[in-house]
């Protein structure tokens, strides 16, 4: 089968492009890559060898764009989606899968306009704004969330094995770490120091991811409360699974893949939504869990307080009639919640 995977713009996106690619091509399928010049397509697909070849178009973002701009990126869409269904005609193309964002746009809609099958991942507990536009018009649209759509096929996220290799139930809280992401979320990085001093009076480790921006900042703040030699503090680490495997409690956002990969690795969570996130989307991808009672929301504009935390852990340390405690059912429950294999089950229903 020849195959178009496109969509991209952020790594969420990306990584589940990437998860796809390497299955298809276990199966020898013929693969091309169509993304934009603009986000992170280039940075992550550029040299791959997943794919005969890739292609980055001239498009930008139409979501939130005013006035010209709006009609900027949208001539710059209708452009690209003429140049997808060239690159179609090449590799006589049968079947495109978007995974989302605004890369997606062109060879999705190309493949509307010249009558291949297209299939769609949201990964979000809400469709993004592509994603919404083209369901109607898709084979299937995968997504790890419940939602609803006769064409929606609930499977597992697709996660590199190695969260659910290193995957544990945690019995009692030692550690705790904090994940602001590689770029830093300056409210999670001020609850961290807010907190870290109360939590190592306890015994309790600290980890504390802060992003590369807020990196001497944090690192400042740290040395004055005379706690930097005590915390793990670092900006960016490319084995974080094995700093999440360390931890019993998790305090970050709730972008889909994040949710997932604590989920894997069985680790409850305080999910602190990222405010301007297209429709929300974090707030909902949260509130699956938190409704489930695997988790709990703390509003960043509703001010992140010591009590959040605190009584978190509280509640987690509380046993039940069996003697269980609540860390080590919550754990599990997180555990039974996504299976491995998720990028094989969608491959193999597409095949």
């Amino acid at each position: 089968m020849n195959i178009v995977i496109t969509g991209g713009g952020t790594g969420g996106h990306l990584a589940i492009a990437k998860a796809l690619a390497q299955e298809f091509q276990k199966n020898d399928h013929v693969l091309v890559y169509i993304g934009s010049l603009n986000g992170q397509d280039r940075e992550w697909f550029e040299s791959s060898d997943l794919f005969e070849k890739c292609y980055f178009l001239n498009t930008l973002g139409v979501v939130n764009k005013k006035g010209p701009g709006i009609f900027k990126s949208l001539w710059k869409q209708v452009f690209a989606t003429f140049q997808a269904c060239k690159i179609f005609k090449i590799y006589k193309i049968q079947t495109v899968f978007s995974v989302g964002g605004f890369s997606g746009g062109p060879a999705s809609l190309g493949a509307l306009l010249c009558n291949k099958t297209l299939f769609i991942h949201e990964q979000n507990a809400i469709k993004g704004s592509l994603n919404k536009l083209l369901s109607p018009f898709a084979k299937a649209v995968f997504g790890s969330f419940t939602q609803k759509g006769k064409n929606y096929i609930k499977t597992s996220y697709p996660l590199r094995n190695e969260f659910f290799l290193k995957s544990r139930i945690r019995e009692e809280i030692k550690c705790v770490i904090f994940l602001g992401g590689s770029q830093g979320a300056r409210a999670i990085n001020d609850f961290a120091i807010l907190v870290a001093k109360k939590l190592l009076s306890k015994g309790i480790k600290v980890i504390h991811q802060c992003g590369k921006i807020d990196f001497e900042r944090v690192k400042d703040l740290y040395a004055k409360l005379d706690l930097l030699d005590q915390v793990d503090l670092f900006s960016f680490d490319k084995n974080l699974v094995d700093k999440i495997t360390q931890a019993d409690i998790c305090v970050g956002r709730a972008g889909a893949s994040s949710v997932w990969e604590i989920a894997a690795n069985g680790l409850p969570a305080i999910f602190i939504p990222y405010p301007y996130a297209a429709s929300n989307h974090q707030y909902y991808n949260a509130l699956e869990f938190a409704q489930d009672g695997l988790g709990i929301i703390a509003r960043q504009e509703d001010g992140l307080y010591p009590e959040i935390l605190f009584d978190f852990m509280d509640k987690l340390n509380s046993v039940d009639k069996e003697g269980i405690k609540g860390i080590a059912q919550i754990s599990k429950r997180l555990r039974e919640k996504i299976m491995p294999n998720g990028a094989s089950r969608i491959v193999k229903y597409i095949v």
